[in-house]
C-alpha cells in the first residue's frame, strides 16, 4: 500500500473516531475505530469498529453507524478534503475479543501443573 493511502486511512480513522465520539452516544458500550481501509480509487472505505459490550449491543452500534453513514461522511469530509468522497462501510472488528479469549486460554494453560520428568527425557535432549 502506498504511503499516501496509509496517511489517508489514518486521517480518516482519527476524524471518524472524533465524529463518533462527539455526535453519538452508546450507553454501557465502548466503541472504537480500529482501522480504515480505503480503496485505491478512493470510492469506498471499510471502517472496522470494535465494540466492547454484548453481541446485541455490537449489532445495534453497527446498525446505527451504517444508518447514519451519510451524516458521518458529510461531517468527516468537511474536515478532510479529498478528490472524491469515499462511501463508508462500517464493519465489525472482533480482534480484541479474540485476543482476550486467547490470553485467557494461555492463562489457563499456565496454571496447569506439568508432571515431573520421571524418565529423564530432558537430559537426553
Amino acid at each position: 500500500m502506498s504511503q499516501r493511502l496509509d496517511r489517508i486511512n489514518e486521517l480518516l480513522r482519527r476524524e471518524i473516531s472524533a465524529c463518533i465520539e462527539k455526535h453519538f452516544e452508546f450507553p454501557d458500550t465502548l466503541v472504537t475505530v480500529h482501522d480504515v481501509e480505503t480503496a485505491v480509487d478512493l470510492k469506498n472505505a471499510s471502517i472496522f469498529i470494535g465494540v466492547i459490550g454484548s453481541p446485541e449491543q455490537a449489532r445495534a452500534v453497527l446498525n446505527k453507524l451504517n444508518g447514519k453513514r451519510g451524516f458521518i461522511q458529510g461531517t468527516v469530509m468537511k474536515r478532510v478534503v479529498l478528490r472524491s468522497t469515499p462511501l463508508f462501510h462500517f464493519k465489525m472488528d472482533d480482534s480484541v475479543e479474540r485476543g482476550v479469549r486467547i490470553l485467557n486460554i494461555l492463562d489457563e494453560i499456565g496454571d496447569v501443573e506439568l508432571p515431573d520428568d520421571p524418565e529423564g527425557i530432558t537430559d537426553k535432549l
